[in-house]
């Protein structure tokens, strides 16, 4: 692309990000994949990154534009809208289209002819390891691409804010004590388990994520009550009996699971207690999602001690692991959290901030103290 880049990080990061897609898209390739994206080439990301981000500076009647774009030509997408004429890929043309196309699931397609990148197009549904791009806020970009097996959050795999650049670590999922959770938002799982009880609180931390209150989500074993031993009573708005509407889906049949009615209803369950969060306390489901309580009090277990240390990482190339106080990874909520698994060495505590960070706490019996994952640059 003969085209002058002014955004820096967008050469930064083009090349390491076509290594990314180069790398996965021959491995499904060996694997037997089918339908699978074009390559994007380094020139072509830096490109699309550059125009992005001053686009996402703009305002069009006062609004900063949201916008998704996938680098995929008009005959590999599935029932495309395809413009009578081209547009050009600017920064203009993206913010005079973004009031259009700024609702979830909706794509523009950018295509090349030549030297010249230009918009096709829009599509909802988009082909395996197709790379996209995402404007989600002034200066914030996310680049991501679909999961295998097509239900639920793509898989983020670099962050730009500003001048900041964050490219995802994939081996993070290998090290000792990664919780399951993590390993799938890191795009671990398996496309058929998409669906299964792991993947399920993906969707629930990025629903979390979204309401914008921050709050809490304790997950408990099933069957044990110890977990009340770290709460506060009586409990103000305990559940009995335990509410099942979403264990009850994923009890169902896995054929079931790729009808449209049973995704709704997934998906609406887990909105409902993700909901619940934003009150103030925590909420409480057990490993098989009974919602059990939610504005629960978190307090220091009897006859423990106050957690004084934590593990902090974050699952980004050159992030180091850190040892820290809990205070430190953030507010009251961080210190309650990192407390209860402090306390519950079964449970995991999954926390928002009002800011958009998110963090998972876990036991880790490797290192033998708490261990908190800082994953709000896979949630975007």
């Amino acid at each position: 692309m003969n085209r002058e880049i002014t955004y820096q990080a967008a050469l930064a990061v083009a090349e390491t990000i076509e290594t990314h897609f180069v790398q996965h898209l021959r491995e499904a390739r060996a694997r037997g994949e089918k339908g699978l994206a074009p390559e994007p080439h380094a020139k072509v990301i830096a490109a699309m990154i550059d125009t992005a981000f001053w686009a996402s500076l703009r305002k069009e009647e006062g609004h900063s534009p949201k916008i998704s774009l996938a680098f995929l030509p008009p005959e590999k997408a599935q029932r495309p809208l395809v413009f009578e004429q081209r547009l050009p890929l600017s920064s203009f043309i993206l913010t005079k289209l973004a009031p259009g196309v700024e609702r979830a699931g909706i794509h523009l397609g950018v295509w090349y002819e030549g030297e010249n990148l230009y918009i096709w197009g829009t599509m909802h549904e988009i082909t395996n390891f197709c790379f996209v791009l995402d404007v989600s806020e002034p200066g914030l970009l996310v680049i991501k691409h679909r999961r295998l097996g097509g239900f639920g959050k793509f898989n983020n795999v670099a962050v730009l804010k500003g001048d900041q650049v964050k490219v995802v670590d994939e081996t993070s999922a290998s090290l000792p004590d990664c919780p399951a959770v993590l390993s799938s938002l890191l795009g671990f799982a398996a496309a058929s388990s998409w669906n299964d009880s792991v993947n399920v609180l993906v969707q629930m931390a990025v629903s979390m994520r979204a309401h914008g209150r921050g709050g809490t989500l304790l997950v408990v074993p099933s069957g044990k009550e110890d977990w009340r031993g770290s709460i506060m009573h009586p409990i103000q708005y305990a559940i009995a009996p335990a509410f099942s509407e979403l264990a009850d889906l994923m009890r169902q049949d896995v054929s079931v699971r790729s009808r449209s009615k049973w995704q709704t209803a997934l998906v609406q369950a887990i909105d409902n207690i993700a909901g619940l969060t934003a009150i103030d306390g925590a909420t409480v489901i057990t490993d098989q999602y009974e919602l059990l309580a939610f504005g629960a009090k978190i307090v220091r277990a009897t006859d423990s001690a106050q957690v004084e240390e934590m593990t902090f990482t974050e699952p980004v190339i050159g992030g180091e692991a850190m040892v820290v106080s809990p205070s430190q990874s953030g507010g009251t909520r961080h210190l309650s959290a990192a407390q209860f698994v402090y306390d519950q060495q079964d449970a995991l505590a999954l926390v928002a901030s009002q800011d958009g960070r998110f963090t998972i706490f876990s036991w880790s019996p490797c290192e033998n103290r708490v261990h908190a994952h800082r994953v709000d640059a896979l949630l975007l």
